[in-house]
């Protein structure tokens, strides 16, 4: 920390209890990913041979057949279904989006149609693919996937992230055990998962990682599965790929982000994450109008976080009034609150810098000693946090 660059350029020098969030920078990359970047970034080399070498990377990690790193987990999901789409006709890549009618359909749950900083039909959307989405956004049945693949489908995608609905859909076994029945490749996008194996064990054709998220590498996303497939969508390299580009430094600092998961003492990242989670606990446990529930991961990445509950007729101020005077404050902590609304928000420990758990428990006890001598009740609209939220990036760069 006594190397933070942030202040001389004017920068926030913000504390992240939110998680891997893009928004944020997404993770700390880990010493070897900053090393092997460095250490190509003055070189020369051909950059597919390279790609290659990160293809047998990524195959032993993942247990696929192939794989290749790209811009992000969004480009993935756009490189794997154009490649759906065109196969290894290089005409008809280099003619995306625009493309035959005839076999560009794309299926998605309603309920996987979710905003990950953009909605996921986009992605789709941008590979020249029609977005078909089936069922409901709380239900989806077997009926509903069987009778939409047609002779038009070229794949669907299944979506996991905490941000879906986690009930009353078809669940990745069913849903390719239908595909499959049906002849049509399936994609997963993985983007925020820590389990690098689990999807292609369970059949997924292509698995999508974000290279920057739990791997702490830099930005990037990672293509990983059958041969063919992910051969067809580094092909889109020569189309709509060529903006999703990224050069040496990513794809080498993702290998060296792989291999350093390889040897990554997660036991012990967990056992000190645990740590955290008890101090932030203690320190709620005692206080009027809040609870705190340690809970885990919602897709089952092996992480807890602490879900932090208010009561604001006890503690003075509403989850939403909270989480922003945190946002606001000496230093800023970045709350995980995407369900704010329900008068609580998260506290997630996998992105700290030692001794930041302790500046989160200040904080947090300052904001609602704060809140508490008030003495009327801090709830501001939610509606006004809605109308606000796009503000500062509409004003963007002033």
């Amino acid at each position: 920390m006594s190397d933070d660059i942030r202040a001389s350029i004017g920068l926030r020098p913000v504390i992240n209890v939110s998680g891997t969030m893009t928004s944020l920078g997404a993770s700390i990359v880990v010493p070897e990913a900053i090393a092997a970047m460095s250490s190509i970034l003055p070189q020369f080399v051909e950059i597919n041979d390279l790609q290659r070498k990160a293809s047998a990377v990524i195959a032993r990690l993942t247990g696929a057949e192939a794989g290749f790193v790209t811009a992000s987990c969004s480009a993935g999901i756009s490189l794997a279904v154009a490649g759906a789409i065109t196969g290894n006709n290089l005409l008809a890549i280099e003619k995306l989006p625009d493309v035959t009618p005839e076999k560009n359909e794309v299926l998605v749950q309603m309920g996987h149609v979710v905003s990950y900083g953009a909605p996921v039909d986009q992605a789709i959307r941008l590979a020249g693919a029609k977005a078909v989405l089936i069922g409901q956004a709380t239900s989806t049945h077997r009926f509903h996937m069987e009778n939409a693949i047609t002779e038009r489908t070229a794949a669907v995608v299944y979506v996991v992230s905490h941000h879906v609905v986690d009930y009353g859909l078809l669940n990745l076994k069913e849903f390719v055990e239908i595909a499959h029945a049906k002849g049509v490749p399936v994609i997963v996008d993985a983007a925020s998962e820590y389990d690098l194996r689990v999807f292609l064990e369970q059949g997924a054709d292509i698995a999508l990682y974000s290279g920057h998220k739990f791997l702490g590498g830099p930005t990037s996303g990672i293509v990983a599965g059958k041969k063919e497939l992910v051969r067809n969508a580094f092909l889109q390299n020569m189309g709509i790929g060529r903006g999703m580009k990224v050069g040496k430094e990513s794809i080498f600092g993702v290998m060296a982000a792989l291999e350093a998961w390889e040897k990554r003492d997660h036991a012990g990242i967990r056992e000190r994450e645990t740590g955290y989670l008890n101090l932030w606990k203690q320190m709620l446990d005692d206080r009027p109008g809040v609870t705190a529930l340690r809970e885990p991961d919602p897709t089952k990445n092996p992480l807890d976080r602490l879900r932090v509950i208010l009561k604001p007729e006890e503690t003075h101020i509403t989850a939403w009034d909270l989480a922003d005077a945190l946002a606001r404050g000496t230093p800023p902590i970045i709350v995980r609150d995407h369900e704010v609304e329900h008068q609580y928000f998260y506290l997630d420990p996998c992105n700290l810098h030692p001794g930041e758990e302790k500046i989160v428990a200040s904080r947090l006890a300052e904001e609602l000693d704060k809140a508490r001598a008030s003495n009327e009740i801090i709830a501001t609209p939610i509606e006004n946090r809605g109308k606000r939220r796009f503000d500062a990036v509409l004003r963007w760069p002033d």
